[in-house]
């Protein structure tokens, strides 16, 4: 029980400081640029720019440009989704106003279609992404340290990438063609 204690905890305190660094810089990417009114516009911010430009790639695995920004800030550990999609979602909000995670989720709605923008078929594509992909910068830290070298590292980044992105993909485009929402 000991060691189960110990071991959760020192998980609890490294994850802590990653999450809180990723959010911290997250914070900034969707903060600024602030319009001219100084409000912030989440949809023109550094982080929706990088989102937007990525979009094109995901949007197959059904993905749009706010899991983008989560896809990337989760490369340094894959729990930090859930905080950068909290970020983005309550970026403007002052701290009275919180909107729960799963409810702007729930209601966020697609600006051209009116579609919700967030479905199971969707949750179940990113699922089997995570599952494939290799999303924690310690492993492949680990792995250059015991190779002696980038080689490995390299390739397992490539070709779980790409492995997450095929399966995601297959997963999400079958699932439109037989009517999966």
């Amino acid at each position: 029980i000991r060691q189960v204690y110990n071991r959760g905890k020192l998980f609890l305190v490294d994850a802590g400081k990653i999450i809180m660094l990723i959010s911290i810089i997250l914070w900034f990417l969707v903060s600024f640029p602030k319009n001219d009114l100084g409000e912030i516009n989440i949809t023109n911010s550094y982080a929706g720019k990088i989102g937007q430009t990525i979009e094109p790639v995901i949007k197959p695995l059904g993905f749009d440009w706010k899991i983008g920004i989560a896809l990337i800030t989760s490369f340094a550990a894959r729990e930090v989704v859930v905080s950068t999609l909290s970020t983005i979602y309550n970026i403007g909000d002052d701290g009275d106003d919180m909107v729960k995670l799963k409810d702007a989720m729930r209601n966020d709605k697609d600006p051209i279609t009116g579609e919700n923008t967030y479905t199971p078929l969707i949750a179940i594509s990113l699922m089997v992404f995570y599952v494939y992909a290799a999303q924690c910068m310690a492993t492949f830290a680990i792995v250059k340290t015991e190779t002696n070298g980038w080689k490995w590292p390299i390739f397992m980044i490539v070709y779980m990438t790409c492995l997450a992105y095929g399966m995601s993909l297959l997963v999400f485009q079958v699932g439109r063609m037989i009517g999966f929402t």
